[in-house]
């Protein structure tokens, strides 16, 4: 994936130039995701599924805050509870888990999601809607990765580092699910002005 890393350090110093800025906390907490690089909001995603211990899909107010606080998020409480009530649009006292994420995540047109569908297409080669290390053989060559070539890593070795760079730094378990490979790629995709340039950035990287 060359050409992410960097991407990804404009995209951070752009949100935290932003965040200065911004007075919208919707916007401020997708800022303060972006601004830890392409996984911020997916590693929010994660944090806030260990917290949901009763497997609801939904989170409380007292989760809520937990999350936030464990993931780093800088808030004032009265900021925190007034997010919270923007999601709580029913007024029920709880958020559905998938809303708050779809709502998180930066606007992106359906061409560049359509082409992020391809590229996960043609890695998950089961079709079971994750991409594991044996969907990578074939598709993915680890023979050209530097660390393989000199006998540092094994090809298995090559597939996790692959895999782990779309997966949650605090949660990794080898498997990418369709939600988090599209997670990876809003990120990548604030960071990227033009739809030709995300478009032909996704065509090369993943040969499609």
């Amino acid at each position: 994936m060359a050409g992410t890393s960097r991407h990804d350090r404009e995209m951070a110093l752009g949100a935290k130039r932003r965040l200065c800025v911004s007075s919208d906390p919707v916007e401020r907490l997708r800022l303060q995701c972006l601004a830890r690089g392409s996984s911020g909001i997916k590693g929010l995603g994660r944090t806030f599924k260990i917290m949901d211990d009763n497997a609801s899909r939904s989170l409380d107010l007292k989760e809520f805050l937990k999350g936030l606080n464990d993931y780093g998020v800088l808030m004032e409480r009265d900021e925190a509870l007034g997010l919270f009530r923007t999601f709580d649009r029913d007024g029920s006292g709880t958020i559905d888990f998938d809303e708050f994420l779809l709502t998180l995540r930066p606007p992106m047109s359906s061409a560049r999601k359509e082409v992020i569908l391809q590229a996960f297409r043609k890695l998950d080669r089961t079709g079971d809607g994750v991409v594991t290390v044996e969907d990578l053989r074939g598709v993915y060559n680890a023979q050209n990765h530097p660390k393989y070539r000199n006998g540092e890593w094994s090809e298995e070795q090559v597939f996790r580092t692959f895999l782990d760079s779309f997966d949650s730094p605090y949660d990794k378990d080898g498997k990418v699910t369709k939600e988090e490979f599209l997670n990876y790629y809003f990120g990548v995709s604030a960071s990227i002005d033009t739809d030709v340039y995300f478009i032909l950035m996704m065509r090369s990287a993943w040969k499609l």
